[in-house]
């Protein structure tokens, strides 16, 4: 387990903006001891011929081609609105 040493858990705790009572700092110091260590443990794995990835999976673009289409007409559009007036959408006012 990294030693407490290794990281001040008030600075970390400044930095999170936590007020820790001395049982939580007593808790989370065991616990962020572990996760350093096993940081430490990851970094000694040897990546040499490992290509950086940000992701495990690859990732590809899901969206669809841009094309152009016949727009929906204007009662079309209003069909699902739960409520409309004068040709428009009515929404609930957020502005006093």
């Amino acid at each position: 387990m990294a030693s407490n040493e290794e990281f001040d858990i008030n600075y970390v705790a400044q930095l999170a903006r936590l007020e820790l009572t001395e049982e939580e700092k007593s808790k989370f110091t065991g616990q962020l001891g572990k996760i350093i260590d096993y940081f430490q443990k990851l970094g000694e794995v040897d990546t040499d011929g490992v290509e950086p990835t940000a992701h495990a999976n690859a990732i590809y673009d899901v969206l669809r081609e841009d094309v152009t289409g016949t727009p929906f007409r204007q009662d079309e559009a209003l069909r699902n609105a739960p409520q409309s007036a004068e040709g428009q959408i009515v929404v609930p006012r957020v502005i006093d």
